[in-house]
């Protein structure tokens, strides 16, 4: 079942955001531990890019890794110089912003005072000249890197703080400043988007970061590329002006939230504020998230064959701009005896768990191929490709097609390539954690399984071919009677 508000057109310079709910309401009515999961689609509109009413949306800081690794191939700090420079260009007049040298200690490289500059012609001039003189040396450790990026942000009243980070290598100082621990200490404060040069950095350390930082892991296989990304993703960070969004989740009585995480467009972990049903999210201008629910509740002397309440779910702005609110949610269930009904999962929660499974198949292989157990990685590609085939995941077949010579690619038989290196499955990693919406793809609108006989959010049908009901023209099996539907035109 499928709930939520249609797009209307907004008044001008307002912001509005939206909730829908996809899930498949029917869970079995005998005891156990049954679990009822939904996916939400969070929307905002009409942010504009238009700055924040308090003064400068952002405060940016940028992270370059200056160990002695980059010093070749020459290339790499060059790239990374050059990308530094690419992105204070794009910061706007007022902005409050400083770079960070990283080795096995963190150092200001600008301004060269204890507070961060603030973006004028005057001052990226000279941060440009200062990013070109940085020169490389020493180890790695990013625990110390994010901490001092932690306490520069502290001190600065933007209300979008965002670190933009550059490694090439994996993080063998740890013990000097433990990253788990730095990590904790830096969740809610800011955002933080990862890249990975070269050839020597570790893609599920970054995701660490990213996830529970809030921000994306990506990687260049050519550093002329790098300069490029950075330009594309400042422009995309300078359009979001609404800093928080807070989705809160109402239990009924009993019935428990096991967890909430974003699942689209990237991974990334959520903590219920002081054990509350409240999840902060951070930064955002005009896009679409969405979330995987997970509710744990007991049928004991709970009524059959009706929908009841399992919880209400809703969307808050805290503070900041004027955000115009979707009603809250019900998130339903339907405890029923009926197998028929309670074997089936809806389409877009079983899309989001077969890209977690594709993920898992690709972690597995980069082990596997670290150990040089060839034939386990090659196996477990197959998984992969065999998963993304079936999830019409085109842009992760034709990464997994780096690695692999696929040869059929419904049941995933495929041919390791002699050539592929270690550093083919980091890029790998990084790129599985990009997901794709899912059974709808593209359009904006969701394709919930639930209630027979129309489609949710007013989209195409198309009658099944077993039982004549109608059913979202993208979904893999009909709602109704549960018959999988084959390779459409």
């Amino acid at each position: 079942m499928e709930t939520g508000t249609p797009r209307t057109g907004e008044a001008a310079g307002q912001v509005a955001a939206g909730l829908e709910i996809s899930q498949w309401k029917y869970l079995p009515g005998e005891a156990g531990d049954p679990q009822m999961h939904a996916i939400l689609s969070v929307r905002v509109d009409g942010t504009g890019g238009d700055g924040h009413p308090g003064g400068p949306v952002l405060a940016q800081v940028l992270v370059m890794d200056c160990s002695s690794s980059m010093t070749w191939p020459v290339e790499k700090l060059h790239a990374a110089q050059r990308a530094a420079v690419a992105a204070i260009r794009k910061l706007p007049d007022g902005t409050p912003f400083t770079v960070v040298r990283g080795n096995e200690q963190a150092a200001v490289v600008y301004p060269d005072t204890p507070r961060m500059a603030r973006a004028s012609a005057r001052t990226r001039s000279r941060a440009e000249r200062a990013v070109r003189e940085t020169v490389a040396g020493g180890g790695t450790c990013i625990g110390a890197w994010l901490d001092l990026s932690r306490r520069l942000l502290t001190e600065q009243d933007a209300p979008i703080g965002h670190v933009l980070l550059l490694t090439d290598g994996k993080n063998q100082h740890d013990e000097q400043m433990p990253l788990a621990r730095v990590l904790e200490e830096c969740a809610g404060r800011f955002v933080c988007d990862a890249w990975g040069i070269g050839d020597g950095w570790d893609g599920r350390e970054l995701l660490r970061i990213t996830s529970r930082l809030h921000g994306s892991a990506s990687s260049v296989r050519e550093e002329e590329a790098l300069p490029g990304e950075y330009e594309q993703l400042m422009n995309r960070l300078l359009t979001k002006t609404v800093p928080e969004l807070v989705v809160s989740v109402t239990a009924m009585p009993g019935c428990t939230v096991r967890y909430l995480k974003q699942v689209f467009p990237t991974e990334a972990e959520l903590t219920a504020e002081d054990g509350t049903g409240r999840f902060v999210t951070r930064a955002w201008g005009d896009e679409t998230r969405r979330y995987q629910l997970c509710l744990a509740a007991d049928p004991t002397g709970r009524p059959r064959g009706e929908d009841l309440q399992l919880a209400v779910v809703a969307v808050d702005v805290p503070g900041g701009r004027e955000v115009r609110l979707p009603p809250p949610r019900p998130c339903l269930v339907h405890w029923t005896d009926d197998p028929a009904l309670s074997r089936h999962t809806d389409a877009q929660v079983e899309h989001f768990e077969q890209h977690q499974r594709l993920g898992e198949a690709v972690a597995a292989a980069t082990d596997a191929h670290r150990r040089g157990q060839r034939d386990l990685a090659e196996q477990q590609l197959g998984r992969a490709v065999r998963l993304a085939h079936a999830m019409g995941a085109d842009e992760q077949l034709t990464r997994l097609a780096r690695l692999v010579r696929i040869q059929d690619a419904p049941s995933g038989r495929v041919a390791l390539r002699p050539e592929v290196t270690a550093v083919d499955f980091q890029h790998l990693i990084t790129a599985s954690s990009h997901s794709t919406y899912g059974p709808a793809s593209g359009t904006g609108v969701g394709t919930g399984s639930g209630a027979a006989g129309g489609a949710p959010g007013g989209g195409a049908t198309v009658p099944c071919p077993a039982c004549s009901r109608k059913a979202p023209a993208a979904a893999r099996f009909c709602p109704a009677c549960g018959h999988r539907f084959g390779a459409r035109p």
